[in-house]
């Protein structure tokens, strides 16, 4: 049981708390989605669940059928146009938040506690059919659920009795689904970056390949015209990524707009100008969030990197 449904897991890591590895694995399904993939998100951030809050769907519970936990569906798969013949992927999430009584229940546990829940995360969580790419939101430095969440991912390698030439043989297998790697997300200033370095020490030590660097909050970018400042400073992952020898996928700027689409304040204003299906609350007709992406500055600088991410994993494949 557990992940056979899943293709490729992909681990977003960072050795500093607070340098965005919610919105950056968000922002990567999303663009993952609209390029036709099947994408799930799993929040192991035990103590601080975001993605269950940057979906807007903290009222969501999580349900149980015969065989385990069923993912929180955020958008289906459908065309994209009935004159194209690209499809957009769905998206489902799964997060501890779903399963607390209300969003200020405080998580209390000991690392064997936390340890037991991640397992139980890859065991008996019930991902839908051909789930092409499984995001894995981890919480920062490199504790309990970094451990047992790679322990368990590397476990998924099956042995399968066989005979050869009269005697007992191990056939031993690729694992299912593959760890295609890890997007390591650091800041510019020197600070994080010497955080996010022992982030990819453990890399090196567990076996998880680093599939590029992503350098978030470099930069403002402009509501109005779009112009990038560097407030902060700027290269300090790159940097870092070129003496590390790992791949540097780009950076990202800060986008106000991003906060404003989470939030719904951009859904509210489109809906209570709509004559037709607008309510008073400005919550009716809501596009969905996917959708909604499209209109933000970021959209196009994640998909550059979903992109390369896919493309990456699949010549991995290929060469394996």
């Amino acid at each position: 049981m557990g992940l056979e449904n899943v293709k490729n897991v992909v681990l977003v890591l960072s050795g500093k708390g607070g340098v965005g590895k919610s919105s950056v694995t968000l922002q990567l399904a999303l663009s993952l989605s609209q390029q036709g993939h099947n994408v799930g998100i799993l929040d192991i951030d035990l103590t601080g669940p975001s993605i269950p809050r940057l979906l807007n769907l903290e009222d969501k519970k999580v349900r149980q059928a015969p065989g385990g936990w069923l993912p929180v569906p955020v958008h289906d798969a459908q065309d994209v146009s009935p004159s194209q013949p690209s499809k957009r992927g769905s998206l489902h999430a799964l997060s501890l938040a779903f399963l607390l009584p209300s969003r200020d229940s405080a998580v209390i546990w000991r690392g064997p506690k936390k340890t037991a829940m991640v397992r139980q995360f890859v065991s008996d969580v019930l991902w839908p059919p051909n789930t092409d790419f499984l995001l894995i939101d981890t919480p920062p430095g490199t504790s309990d659920e970094h451990i047992a969440i790679v322990e368990e991912l590397h476990k998924l390698v099956t042995a399968t009795p066989t005979v050869h030439n009269g005697q007992p043989h191990l056939n031993i297998s690729s694992p299912a689904p593959s760890l295609a790697g890890a997007v390591v997300v650091t800041t510019p200033q020197a600070i994080s970056t010497s955080d996010v370095r022992k982030e990819l020490n453990f890399c090196v030590k567990t076996q998880v390949p680093v599939l590029g660097v992503i350098e978030n909050m470099s930069g403002y970018m402009c509501p109005c015209c779009g112009e990038i400042s560097n407030v902060f400073s700027k290269g300090g992952g790159e940097i870092m990524a070129r003496e590390c020898e790992v791949p540097y996928l780009g950076s990202v700027p800060i986008d106000t707009t991003f906060g404003d689409l989470v939030d719904g304040v951009k859904q509210a204003q489109r809906s209570a100008n709509n004559e037709d299906t607008a309510k008073e609350d400005g919550t009716s007709s809501q596009t969905e969030l996917v959708e909604r992406y499209k209109d933000c500055g970021l959209c196009k600088i994640f998909n550059e990197y979903a992109t390369k991410l896919a493309t990456e994993i699949l010549a991995r494949e290929q060469h394996l």
